[in-house]
């Protein structure tokens, strides 16, 4: 389906407009007027991009004034922001491989923190035999905080049965969660426990409900300062100065729609019954619905809803996805088109 037109609420084809309910832009940034009023100011400050090593002997301050304010949000020593968060996934697995590590992977993680050699975290629902053992060794857990096509994050209480001679890295993808989730909205990667851990490491996507093109690393100050290190990061461009420069200035504004997110996904559920078709939670923006003939049922009423296959897990993805940016209209079109 080609759009001529940036997907907001509604998404404009060659002949007619139709409800839009899938992306990820969950706090409906990229189309938000307010906010591409920031991008701009950041544009004109910063130009549309910087093509230069975070090394050079130029450094701009914008990079280490976000840094700053994201750690401080993450709750964490440190941060690093760089172009993508495919890139954020490579670049720490790369470090990670470095020394003997055995990987693990959660169900469904996500390819950008899924190593080569990875171990299946279970088998038939127990742990993998491997990390029961007695042996010393250095192993690195990586799950996405929450899994593709789940809507609930990680328990992380399992990390407390493995034996405490392992040196548990747990790398966590918070790209589908920060920004909509935590008591802060920045997240659970503080509230995971860190007794039987080494270290967490949290890596992010901040093109979904952040509405920047790049990614995060964040972590203890030495591991940052080992990421800064590496001939990736030293080689590679960072994000564009001007997102961030919105970022900085937009606190009040990404309150705002977290604000009208909860209004939404509290208006949708509200009498909503729902059948066991359906896997969702009150209080995450993904709805999913597995039944094959879903998609094309919306689709007949003008409505879309993401759909495409997906690597992890290897199915079709039919999931309704509500947005800060949906009106109350919206939402009833869609309530009476799935009940």
């Amino acid at each position: 389906m080609e759009v001529i037109k940036a997907p907001n609420d509604k998404i404009s084809l060659i002949h007619k407009s139709v409800s839009y309910f899938g992306g990820t832009s969950y706090l409906g940034l990229a189309t938000l007027p307010a906010f591409q009023d920031e991008v701009i100011k950041g544009i004109r400050k910063w130009g549309t991009a910087y093509g230069s090593s975070r090394h050079a002997n130029v450094k701009l301050k914008v990079f280490n004034d976000v840094e700053k304010l994201l750690a401080s949000q993450l709750q964490t020593e440190a941060c690093v922001t760089v172009s993508s968060g495919m890139l954020a996934g490579k670049l720490t697995l790369d470090y990670l491989a470095q020394s003997p590590t055995r990987f693990y992977h959660y169900p469904n993680t996500h390819p950008a923190i899924l190593a080569p050699n990875s171990l299946p975290l279970f088998i038939d629902n127990t742990l993998h035999p491997t990390l029961l053992t007695e042996t010393i060794e250095a192993i690195a857990i990586c799950a996405d905080a929450v899994p593709t096509a789940t809507v609930n994050t990680v328990d992380f209480s399992f990390i407390e049965t493995i034996p405490k001679q392992k040196k548990i890295t747990l790398l966590v993808d918070e790209s589908h969660s920060i920004g909509i989730t935590g008591e802060t909205g920045m997240g659970i990667f503080s509230s995971i426990p860190t007794t039987h851990v080494k270290q967490k490491i949290l890596v992010s996507s901040l093109g979904k409900a952040i509405g920047l093109p790049g990614g995060i690393i964040a972590g203890d100050s030495s591991f940052i300062e080992d990421i800064k290190a590496t001939v990736m990061f030293s080689t590679a461009s960072g994000m564009s100065p001007a997102y961030l420069e919105a970022y900085l200035q937009s606190a009040d504004i990404y309150k705002a729609q977290q604000d009208k997110l909860k209004c939404n996904l509290q208006y949708f559920f509200d009498g909503l019954q729902l059948n066991y078709a359906f896997l969702f939670n009150t209080k995450y923006p993904n709805i999913y619905n597995f039944s094959p003939e879903f998609y094309e049922s919306l689709l007949q009423k003008d409505i879309v809803i993401t759909h495409f296959n997906y690597p992890t897990p290897k199915d079709v993805l039919s999931r309704i996805v509500l947005s800060a940016n949906h009106t109350k209209a919206d939402i009833d079109i869609l309530k009476k088109s799935i009940i």
